[in-house]
This record gives C-alpha cells, sequence and structure tokens, in this order.
C-alpha cells in the first residue's frame, strides 16, 4: 500500500469533550497509521504543554486521548505531502463528511486545527483563532492555530498559548500540573 492510499484511522468515541480536527492526514502519518507522526509536527508537545495531557505522548500512544475525552480526526481522509495539494471541493465535501461524522459521536467541541482549513470547508472566510458561533454536526467549534512545523506564525510557546486557551475555554483540567489543577493519572 501506498502513501496515497492509506487510511488513518480516526481516534474517535462517543461523547468526547474535545475532538481535534486536522486539516488532512500527511503522507508519513498515513503510512505509519498514527496522527501527527511526522517530528516536525509540533501537535503532542503543544497538547502536554497546554496542559491537555501529564506527559508528551508519542503518535503510538494516541488512543490514550480517549481515556481524557480527547479525540482526533481530519477534515479531508486523503493524506498528501501538503494541505495546499486538496482542492477546494475536497475540503468542501470533507466538511460535510465530517458534520456526519460529529453527529455520529456527539462531542462537545471541535478544536479546528487551523483557520484557512476551516474557513474553506465551512464557507467562513472571516473566521479567526478562538471560539466561534458556528457549531458542526452539534459540536461547538474552537480554532487553534495549525500545530504544522511549516507554521512559523506561531513558534512552540505561542502555539501552547493558544492550545492552553482552549483547554481553559472548554474547562477542560490542567492534566499536565503546570497550573496546578493536575495531575491526573493516565487512563488504563
Amino acid at each position: 500500500m501506498t502513501a496515497t492510499e492509506a487510511v488513518l484511522p480516526d481516534v474517535l468515541d462517543e461523547g468526547l469533550r474535545v475532538v481535534f480536527v486536522g486539516i488532512n492526514p500527511g503522507l508519513a502519518s498515513a503510512v505509519a497509521g498514527h496522527s501527527f507522526h511526522t517530528p516536525g509536527n509540533r501537535f503532542w508537545p503543544a497538547l502536554h504543554r497546554s496542559g491537555f495531557t501529564p506527559r508528551q505522548l508519542r503518535a503510538e500512544e494516541e488512543r490514550l486521548l480517549l481515556g481524557w475525552g480527547l479525540g482526533i480526526t481530519s477534515i479531508v481522509r486523503r493524506p498528501t505531502a501538503r494541505a495546499a495539494q486538496l482542492s477546494r471541493e475536497e475540503l468542501v465535501a470533507g466538511g460535510e463528511d465530517l458534520a456526519e461524522r460529529v453527529r455520529a459521536i456527539r462531542p462537545r467541541w471541535l478544536a479546528m486545527l487551523g483557520v484557512t482549513g476551516y474557513r474553506t470547508a465551512f464557507g467562513a472566510p472571516r473566521a479567526r483563532l478562538g471560539p466561534q458561533e458556528a457549531t458542526i454536526g452539534g459540536a461547538r467549534v474552537w480554532i487553534v492555530p495549525n500545530p504544522s512545523g511549516l507554521n512559523a506564525h506561531f513558534p512552540p510557546p505561542a502555539l501552547a498559548v493558544e492550545f492552553a486557551r482552549l483547554r481553559i475555554g472548554i474547562g477542560a483540567p490542567d492534566r499536565s500540573g503546570v497550573l496546578g489543577d493536575g495531575p491526573f493519572p493516565e487512563p488504563t
């Protein structure tokens, strides 16, 4: 199976507190079978530094997120080397597919990883970082910066701050212990 034929499994369950939604899987992640698998992606460090996880997870440990009420999916399921390779039509169709998946599992929040993909997929050209008025499949929406290493606008500390704003804004506990309302044990 080639990277472009690989399908990256979602990390989802019913009733999650927040589902992190990427634009689409990268080729390396699709081949490895784990989300945010590339070394330059800053998702896992941002998740920990913001207090969502008690330690920095490896991509292979992604299913631990479910025990903390967290999940991962993407707007478009087709892997590419860069999100810029997706057409507007693919993003819009992916947004429709995402809304159906979200309706089925009923998470409270969707954390969209990047404003540009969200704007295109959901016809929201004025969307900005932070909470949105719109919902997707019944879930509230919060946009955080894209954690890709290609996103030079948000270095790791700034990315962690935006993820922490999300965590605090949705009422999730600090599992890192950095801010004092954790740590929490790892799920079994």
